[in-house]
């Protein structure tokens, strides 16, 4: 199968390549720059030289499926970022795959377009989409899942695989801002990191991507989790031991955490201070909120089981 991919240098992008390539497809990525171009060819892939802004079918010609993972998931950037790499570069990727006659669209979503800023209790597929979030980044990625839902068709399936705090080696985010924090003693729980989550180790996720190339119905979404949920704590705290870090145990209550991080956020806003705050609202919402979610659905319609314990994941680190 000729697959094109796009994020290709990002965590999920890579991994997906490495196992597209080891299966024996031709993978053609997505590529802005010298570094990510020698990356894909070290890596077996073939780059294209293109974004999500110029993407055409002319890129895409001869593919059969694309899996589209690229997005924006930083924490704090301008305020068009979100909705300009997330929703309209989606957009972009349709247009592009349906004009090329690709035959299967594979969106990576995730469980922030379900988000607006409450508790998510073993919720399911059925949970309804946040596209008002006042969280641009989970706004963003409902308006794309939307996107994805309303460019289904026959003659182009497309489908959305659902992870949920995506862990593991070659972690590009969330490890090396818990190491940077950590050895800056700057780390802070919040509520003491009790929140429970639900998580996706990328080996998992990388499995129901292979599964999703051929099961999987047009216009579904399904969550792609680890066996069991853990309390936020117990997985940072797990990911920092890798690096033999100690977090410590300093705290602040979710009220303060709340007033701190709106204060420094409007005020790096209005003032338009340049780096990023020290804390900001949506990095509050998610280090207090519970976010459990069920996966029934990917195991039925996919057949998947996760290939990766959380216990061996976090030995393997």
């Amino acid at each position: 199968m000729k697959i094109f991919l796009t994020g290709a240098s990002g965590f999920v992008g890579k991994a997906a390549l490495q196992m597209l390539v080891k299966e024996g497809h031709e993978v053609v990525a997505m590529s802005r720059r010298a570094e990510s171009d020698q990356l894909i060819k070290s890596l077996g892939g073939t780059s294209k030289r293109c974004d999500l802004e110029s993407i055409n079918a002319e890129h895409i010609a001869g593919c059969d499926t694309v899996i589209h993972s690229a997005a924006y998931v930083e924490q704090w950037g301008p305020k068009d970022a979100w909705h300009k790499a997330n929703v309209i570069g989606t957009e972009n990727m349709l247009a592009a795959a349906k004009q090329a006659g690709v035959k299967r669209f594979i969106h990576i979503g995730t469980e922030a377009g379900l988000v607006h800023g409450q508790d998510l209790h073993h919720a399911d597929e059925s949970y309804p989409l946040a596209p008002d979030s006042p969280y641009p980044y989970c706004a963003s990625k409902a308006q794309a899942e939307q996107r994805v839902m309303a460019a289904n068709s026959a003659q182009m399936p497309c489908l959305v695989l659902r992870p949920r705090f995506i862990w593991g080696p070659g972690d590009q985010t969330l490890l090396p801002a818990i190491e940077k924090m950590a050895k800056q003693n700057a780390w802070v729980w919040i509520n003491h990191g009790q929140a429970m989550t639900s998580s996706t180790h990328i080996d998992n996720l990388i499995h129901a991507v292979k599964l999703a190339l051929h099961k999987g119905e047009g216009g579904e979404a399904y969550f792609v989790l680890d066996d069991g949920d853990h309390s936020l704590r117990d997985i940072i705290e797990g990911m920092a031991a890798s690096k033999q870090l100690q977090l410590g145990n300093r705290n602040l209550p979710l009220w303060l955490a709340s007033a701190l991080g709106a204060i420094c956020e409007n005020s790096w806003r209005w003032l338009n201070l340049g780096g990023e705050p020290p804390l900001n609202n949506y990095t509050v919402m998610v280090m207090s909120r519970n976010c459990t979610l069920k996966d029934d659905k990917a195991r039925s319609e996919l057949g998947y089981q996760p290939v990766i314990s959380w216990d061996e994941g976090m030995a393997n680190l």
